[in-house]
């Protein structure tokens, strides 16, 4: 015997809509977690009108399961999804892997499952461009100490390579041989000296190359289907100066972010305190200036965490025009039903 809530699909949450919002229609945009709320909601409130809103919900009302399989499969049962229900999913590597798995066909075919193009939404929230903002909101300093574009763009152009490598491992189902934990200790960089920002990079170019070279040697057959694996990752967006907003968010925060604005924020908020130090008149106005720049400073991971200085990134567009397209052909479906449902009748008549 089924229950309600097995019959909660896309019609289900169109005529809930209209119950509670009149002739506005709601469609409801299932997430993966606490945190993907925000950043779906301010993508699809740039689609809003009168007449359409968008309700960020997690996907199950009855326990605490999250991630993009809860997400999906939540959706995807008896085929909930539809114009009034949708999936916003992180992209992982089912983007690029183009249906090799059955997570990776459902994400690319199905027009109500919107998807992040980049691994996910932490990628988004240290986009380079973006990163000057964050140090700016940590330390209330607005020098440039470093061309964060520059160095991530160098970074990126480094590591690609190796990323197709181990793109094409988790393509043919072999990333136990190579799998992204390998990966991320390859592409690791230990310290980073602002006096010379870019040595680190020149050390980490030659360790990739000699991996990159052992993996040829070790698959000389497959060398050829990497390189169109490369071709064909550049003919879906993956830009070889943006190559790490396609590796794993939480590797490249840790490994790599942290990393590189440690040192920054740190060297912004010595040189304010020496300014205070420099111009306070007397010890008491030193320390009370002190206490309230100390009081006003925001930590990395916060900063990072609240960032929405992203939405210049080409992959932001490229989610943009997927909203259009699943709304384009939500009103394609709707159309379809009006004979079923006498709409045209009812449209002649008046």
């Amino acid at each position: 015997m089924k229950r309600l809530r097995d019959n909660v699909n896309s019609k289900y949450a169109e005529a809930l809509s209209h119950f509670y919002s009149g002739k506005k229609k709601r469609i409801v945009a299932y997430v993966e977690s606490y945190d993907d709320i925000a950043f779906w909601r301010l993508l699809l409130e740039e689609f809003e009108t009168d007449d359409r809103c968008f309700q960020i919900m997690l996907p199950s009302r009855t326990n605490l399961t999250r991630g993009k399989k809860s997400a999906i499969r939540s959706c995807l049962q008896e085929c909930l999804l539809g114009g009034s229900m949708i999936a916003c999913v992180d992209s992982d590597y089912d983007y690029l892997l183009q249906g090799s798995s059955e997570t990776s066909f459902q994400l690319i075919s199905n027009p109500y499952i919107l998807h992040t193009y980049s691994y996910s939404i932490e990628n988004y929230k240290f986009y380079a461009d973006s990163l000057h903002n964050i140090c700016v909101q940590c330390t209330l300093n607005d020098r440039r100490v470093l061309d964060f574009t520059e160095f991530f763009s160098r970074y990126s152009q480094i590591v690609y390579p190796l990323f197709v490598w181990n793109v094409w491992f988790y393509k043919t189902k072999r990333h136990n041989l190579y799998s992204m934990q390998d990966f991320a200790r390859d592409v690791n960089i230990k310290t980073i000296n602002l006096s010379d920002p870019y040595f680190s990079i020149s050390l980490l170019s030659s360790r990739v190359e000699k991996k990159i070279a052992y993996l040829k040697r070790e698959y000389s057959a497959n060398v050829a289907e990497v390189e169109q694996l490369s071709e064909t990752l550049k003919e879906l967006g993956v830009d070889i100066d943006s190559t790490y907003l396609f590796m794993r968010g939480h590797s490249m925060m840790e490994l790599i972010v942290n990393k590189v604005l440690s040192p920054v924020c740190a060297s912004l908020i010595a040189e304010r305190e020496q300014e205070i130090y420099k111009y306070a008149v007397h010890i008491e106005q030193r320390n009370n200036e002190i206490s309230s720049y100390r009081h006003s400073q925001m930590s990395i991971n916060d900063a990072i965490r609240k960032n929405t200085h992203y939405r210049e990134c080409y992959l932001y567009d490229m989610m943009r025009n997927d909203v259009r397209r699943m709304l384009s052909v939500a009103d394609k479906d709707a159309l379809s039903v009006l004979p079923e449902c006498g709409c045209e009748e009812n449209k002649d008549s008046k």
